[in-house]
């Protein structure tokens, strides 16, 4: 009997010659039928922005021998929308996965970053989706020991498939020996944020966004805590974003209208 491999979408919001999302795919090829979809341009800190005000484009590239990739001018959200629309046809692939990003997407970072924002939309659209981040911004990032971890996580998602309306958001420790996998909740944190003003030759004020990650949370059972304990973290996550236990506490008001 003639077994058929697994179709897996690639994302990623650091763009498609980033270092990660080459990682990710080789680990990918060696489960199934690859079919990258990226942006042309690092789209970091996008969160799920999509293109409205403009036509996008999509260009097949043959940037890796035997791969099926594209390039997208758009945003990370974009990638998976047009792959499902145009290039998947409505035939949807068997997982989604996106990354892997250059840098941490722990905490409240999953709400900023374009990395999750793909995974979500890929959920949205009824994917088994993750998205999968290092601790580490440099292009010079190794990935290789975060593989074993991806392609188990994998393989487990297309066994078991995701509860409806759900996806995983896995960081990796900056490290050669990775302890194992926790499963965790998200942290507790927030950015103070601050903006670096400068001026530029005309005399008018611009600004760098800067900050410090505050972390308001002690719990042995969230992201930042495995991380600092040289685990890799997964969380899962949801894209209804309902409050749903605040509900009761609103059917207490009297309005007055």
């Amino acid at each position: 009997m003639k077994v058929t491999k697994p179709t897996i979408l690639v994302v990623n919001d650091d763009g498609i010659t980033a270092p990660g999302i080459k990682a990710l795919m080789d680990a990918m090829a060696e489960i199934g039928r690859v079919v990258v979809v990226a942006p042309d341009s690092p789209q970091s800190g996008m969160g799920h922005a999509i293109t409205i005000g403009k036509p996008l484009r999509l260009d097949q590239v043959d940037i890796y021998e035997g791969i099926e990739m594209y390039r997208c001018s758009g945003t990370p959200v974009d990638c998976v929308k047009l792959a499902v629309n145009k290039i998947f046809k409505g035939q949807k692939p068997d997982l989604c996965v996106s990354g892997i990003n250059h840098g941490l997407n722990n905490s409240i970072n999953v709400l900023y970053s374009g990395t999750m924002s793909a995974a979500v939309e890929g959920a949205i659209e009824g994917i088994p989706s993750i998205g999968f981040s290092l601790d580490d911004y440099t292009l010079q990032a190794d990935f290789e020991p975060c593989i074993k971890f991806v392609k188990e996580l994998a393989l487990q998602v297309l066994a078991n498939g995701l509860p409806q309306a759900s996806l995983l958001n896995v960081n990796f420790p900056n490290t050669k020996n990775i302890k194992g996998i926790k499963i965790c909740r998200q942290a507790a944190a927030k950015w103070a944020e601050e903006f670096d003003e400068r001026v530029d030759p005309h005399k008018r004020p611009y600004y760098w966004l800067t900050g410090v990650f505050q972390l308001n949370d002690g719990g042995e059972d969230t992201d930042v805590w495995a991380l600092e304990q040289g685990y890799a973290s997964v969380v899962p996550v949801q894209f209804d974003m309902t409050a749903h236990h605040v509900i009761p506490y609103l059917n207490n008001w009297k309005f007055n209208i």
